[in-house]
């Protein structure tokens, strides 16, 4: 399974989705839900396809009070679950090319 790259930019895949129901968040997607709490919500709050995995990493890390490494660690593994079963996506944001002589 693929790693997140710490430029990669996690978001949900095509045709998933949180939602609250009675108080509790979950993700859906086209096979079935998965209920999210605590860290795992939070990560996936996160995963707006605009920030990048570092970013993300380095806002849990100052947000829980634990060491970046661990959070990588945990956060990597987490979301290569996810993107595995097609829930997150991961994207880059393309490296600007050298401007050209006029």
């Amino acid at each position: 399974m693929p790693q997140p790259e710490a430029s990669s930019q996690p978001r949900l895949a095509v045709g998933c989705r949180i939602t609250v129901q009675q108080e509790s968040s979950v993700l859906l997607y086209p096979e079935g839900a998965l209920r999210l709490q605590g860290t795992a919500l939070r990560i996936m709050q996160m995963c707006d396809g605009v920030r990048t995995f570092q970013e993300i990493v380095t806002a849990l890390a100052a947000e829980y009070v634990v060491d970046a490494n661990r959070i990588h660690a945990e956060a990597s593994k987490f979301l290569e679950r996810l993107h595995a079963k097609r829930i997150v996506d991961y994207s880059c944001s393309p490296d600007p090319s050298p401007s050209s002589p006029n």
